[in-house]
């Protein structure tokens, strides 16, 4: 889909960004991405931790019976 899309094209849709958002908007937006993606990692790898933590007391085959 996008494997057409060359230098100058990509040239073209920046221009077209800056005029209609301002390059000041586009560096908050980008910065909101980055924030974004960090958070979700981090996310990811408590979640993955969690889960980790869980299978731990039944992979060892010991029963918790009193």
């Amino acid at each position: 889909m996008f494997g057409s899309l060359g230098a100058p094209e990509l040239l073209i849709i920046l221009a077209i960004l800056v005029v209609l958002f301002g390059a000041t908007r586009i560096g908050d937006i980008g910065k909101g991405i980055g924030r974004g993606i960090r958070e979700f990692r981090r996310e990811v790898k408590d979640g993955q931790q969690d889960d980790e933590a869980r299978k731990e007391p039944a992979a060892t085959g010991e029963d918790k019976k009193s």
